[in-house]
């Protein structure tokens, strides 16, 4: 059975940083683009990044280019999300997901597994 966790949310406050963590078990994630998906309260589930299954392509949303890092350890079936200069914006339960093919993709429709999200907040 295919099975993401993600990790490593919490509360930080603005201007901090933190690392997500999505792990995988259950399946080999090593063929599969990977993506990290955020929805705040009251609004829709957004696409922030996702990389390839090489890790040699990947997307950023604008809102978070410059600022959001992602890679992966296909030996350990990871896929890490670096978060800087946080924002109260990002607050938010983050969410990894995977594709069924190498290539990213932005749209929430072409990922099919999904985890059961982790929080972020962001605040003073």
């Amino acid at each position: 059975q295919t099975q993401f966790v993600e990790s490593g949310g919490g509360l930080v406050q603005p201007g901090g940083s933190l690392r997500l963590s999505c792990s995988a078990s259950g399946f080999t994630s090593e063929h599969s683009a990977i993506g990290w998906f955020r929805q705040a309260p009251g609004k829709e589930r957004e696409g922030v990044s996702c990389i390839s299954s090489t890790g040699d392509s990947t997307y950023f949303a604008d809102s978070v280019k410059g600022r959001f890092a992602i890679s992966r350890d296909n030996a350990k079936n990871t896929v890490y999300l670096q978060m800087n200069s946080l924002k109260p914006e990002d607050t938010a339960v983050y969410y990894c997901a995977s594709r069924t093919i190498a290539i990213v993709s932005r749209a929430l429709s072409d990922y099919t597994h999904w985890g059961q999200g982790t929080q972020l907040t962001v605040s003073s």
